[in-house]
């Protein structure tokens, strides 16, 4: 089980400081459903090959905390590529952005390229930037994020590094806790990741929070949610939790959860039995309020 706080990992996360080199200046969680896990592509063009696609967050599928994205700075780098979190969330100015599962903010490098992708910061660059990587087999675990726009490319070093719509995507070093973006806008290549690949922030950010995408007739319906007390999928934070629902029909969710991650189509009832004013989701949901359930929905209908 995670710990409740996410700050105090953040110490897990810290760098060393490393001089700036050409590429900048520089409460418990209740069970949740089973989630649903997805693997195509190729690691070579920044598919999804031999990934295990999660939905929701490390904690809400009881990551191992000493492994991942909250491994020990001196962990071998096999312990840390088990599994990473890709959780969209804000950071300082930036909203959205996504951050890993120790809460540390995610960049893009304009010199890379997303298709096809490739990563080009090596060398010192990926001291001063670390790469995201995962191992093959490993679990990418994501909110708010598609898992469609997920997958890796081969470092020249020949490790895998995760891409989002394409990007790869780096850490960086002088980020000391969560929330921190002082790589947003280094050297005038280097920016804070947004769910679907682009820049955060203007002028193609609006800087305003996107709670949901719109709806898709075509998608079939969920079996299972995973509900969250805080927005931007915060399972961690003060006492903020997760739990799960799955199967068929309608089910009370018992509590105020402000959002979710789904895979799939889901009708969200502003009251308990599926009664009151509905709502058809059909994707992750960072900010339910937004769709006019200002506690959350007290009950959803599966099928």
């Amino acid at each position: 089980m995670l710990r409740k706080h996410v700050a105090p990992l953040a110490a897990l996360m810290a760098f060393g400081a490393i001089a700036l080199s050409a590429c900048g200046t520089g409460d418990a969680a209740q069970p949740t459903a089973p989630q649903q896990r997805e693997n195509s592509g190729s690691e070579e063009s920044g598919g999804s090959s031999e990934l295990s696609l999660l939905s929701g967050t490390a904690r809400s599928n009881k990551a191992d905390e000493k492994t991942g994205d909250l491994a020990p700075k001196n962990a071998a780098q096999d312990v840390k590529d088990k599994w990473v979190q890709l959780r969209a969330t804000k950071a300082g100015e930036l909203n959205p952005v996504v951050v890993n599962g120790a809460g540390m903010t995610l960049y893009r490098f304009d010199p890379d390229t997303a298709n096809p992708s490739k990563a080009t910061c090596d060398g010192d660059c990926a001291k001063t930037w670390p790469p995201v990587t995962i191992a093959k087999g490993g679990k990418v675990i994501v909110a708010g994020v598609r898992k469609s726009d997920v997958g890796v490319v081969k470092r020249d070093d020949g490790r895998l590094q995760v891409t989002v719509k394409g990007w790869p995507v780096y850490l960086f070093s002088k980020d000391a806790k969560p929330g921190d973006t002082l790589g947003h806008g280094v050297g005038g290549t280097w920016f804070g990741v947004t769910p679907d690949g682009r820049k955060a922030g203007a002028p193609q950010g609006t800087g305003k929070p996107q709670p949901t995408r719109p709806s898709d007739p075509a998608v079939k319906p969920a079996t299972s949610v995973t509900l969250f007390t805080g927005k931007d999928f915060d399972d961690t934070s003060g006492d903020n939790f997760a739990r799960g629902l799955a199967g068929k029909g309608c089910q009370n969710t018992d509590g105020d959860f402000l959002s979710l991650t789904v895979a799939g189509s889901l009708k969200l009832w502003s009251e308990p039995n599926c009664k009151g004013t509905a709502k058809v989701v059909t994707d992750d949901v960072a900010d339910v309020t937004a769709l006019g359930f200002p506690t959350g929905p007290k009950s959803v209908f599966f099928g």
